[in-house]
């Protein structure tokens, strides 16, 4: 008996699997499509940005035409990540399909007149929509429907930035502080893969980063690392969980105060945007605009550079948050992930030069650190350090996470993240 039930639930396994495959596979391809289609406008855009300096003027009436594109059509869209965690967490009203077309024109808005903004947020919105538009054509049931919005979470993070698992893991872990859903697992994993296979097969390329560091002064032979190089990673994962907070705070407390103090609403963009020509007057720079992934200055500061031992402003890391905070903070669209990577890279870079360590490492641990502590997903950053710099420096990826996602206290960039085992260790 006990035999027969052991391969009743095999086949039920086997069952689960091939009907969700059917189930993702659409979900995948339409949100693969979608995310290559906008990161194919996002290149296009910032080079005409690039190419014609006096774009950025706009960047406040761009930001009047986002708030009543909002008012007028988003309705809850507008809630973006949030909305479509909370409908995880408890199954309302549902996620809109017309979130994924408004999120992606008005985040290319945002980055042709110069905001600074990422674009994972974007990603995750289309990946969302569409899954629960694609729900809803199914008839899914409730229960279906989460592990389905989950699922495009992951297609949407895996396709935009070329890190599937990394993607899966994410979605996985983003939801709660301290929790990961595994029933929804292997739909993740089919859904992040598929969806970056799909991406890529649009002839969508991401952009390659390496770490050359290869030296560590191993003292025993039983042990795989250097203690002194070991020791300035913790440090400096305590530093990137501070500033990771430092970020949280000041983009929450911007759309707080913008709200209360900025009437009517639909000067809080116009006084974005003017804050944000005046930065980049008084700094003599447009580094700190858009994605920040390379710069067409080539002694400009980007993310790509932050790897190099070239010169580098001290304090590119702390502009960068800045910009991004009251771009995202006072109306604009886009993500936080890609300007978190450029704190990071650019904190990390700062840190190495403080510490005599190298700096192609300690870039990428900001990298994937900051990321980690900001969306206290510590496991799903380790993982994308791996997929972006390979294997060699786990560890150090390990420790650097880790660290950030205790420092970074429970504040985090989404507000409907639920805490389920606190930091402290108590359970809430």
């Amino acid at each position: 008996m006990k035999y027969i039930k052991h391969s009743v639930e095999q086949l039920l396994i086997a069952y689960q699997l091939i009907r969700w495959t059917v189930i993702i596979i659409p979900v995948s391809i339409v949100v693969g499509s979608l995310v290559a289609l906008f990161l194919w406008l996002l290149e296009e855009v910032t080079a005409i940005r690039q190419q014609h300096d006096w774009l950025l003027y706009l960047l406040p009436l761009a930001g009047v035409f986002i708030y009543f594109l909002y008012k007028k059509l988003g309705r809850n869209a507008e809630a973006g990540n949030n909305l479509i965690m909370e409908e995880i967490h408890q199954p309302g009203g549902g996620v809109p399909a017309r979130m994924a077309p408004l999120v992606l024109i008005t985040t290319i808005i945002t980055h042709l007149f110069g905001g600074s903004a990422g674009r994972e947020g974007t990603a995750v919105q289309i990946g969302g929509s569409m899954a629960n538009m694609l729900a809803r054509w199914m008839r899914l049931s409730a229960a279906d429907v989460r592990i389905i919005l989950m699922a495009g979470i992951a297609a949407g993070f895996g396709a935009v930035f070329g890190t599937p698992l990394t993607g899966a893991v994410f979605a996985l872990e983003v939801l709660a502080i301290g929790l990961i859903r595994y029933d929804a697992l292997v739909p993740c994993l089919i859904a992040a893969v598929f969806a970056d296979i799909v991406c890529s097969a649009w002839g969508i390329h991401h952009t390659h980063y390496q770490i050359l560091f290869d030296k560590s002064n191993i003292v025993f032979h039983f042990i795989h690392f250097d203690f002194l190089l070991l020791t300035k990673v913790v440090i400096s994962g305590i530093a990137f969980g501070l500033v990771s907070n430092l970020f949280s705070i000041c983009m929450h407390n911007i759309k707080a105060g913008a709200k209360k103090w900025i009437r009517p609403a639909w000067l809080i963009p116009v006084a974005g945007g003017v804050i944000i020509i005046a930065g980049c007057y008084l700094l003599g720079t447009r580094d700190y605009i858009g994605l920040g992934v390379t710069s067409p200055d080539p002694d400009g500061v980007s993310i790509v550079s932050a790897f190099s031992n070239g010169s580098f402003s001290s304090w590119a890391w702390l502009w960068k948050l800045l910009f991004t905070a009251i771009t995202l903070g006072m109306g604009f669209k886009g993500g936080e992930v890609t300007p978190l990577f450029f704190i990071g890279a650019a904190l990390g870079h700062t840190l190495a030069v403080l510490f005599g360590a190298p700096v192609d490492l300690f870039a990428g641990l900001g990298f994937i650190a900051l990321f980690a502590g900001a969306t206290n997903t510590p496991i799903a950053c380790t993982l994308m350090g791996v997929e972006l710099f390979g294997t060699s420096h786990v560890l150090y990826f390990a420790v650097a996470c880790f660290t950030a996602y205790y420092f970074s206290g429970h504040a985090g960039i989404y507000s409907a993240q639920r805490i389920a085992v606190r930091k402290d260790h108590h359970i809430d």
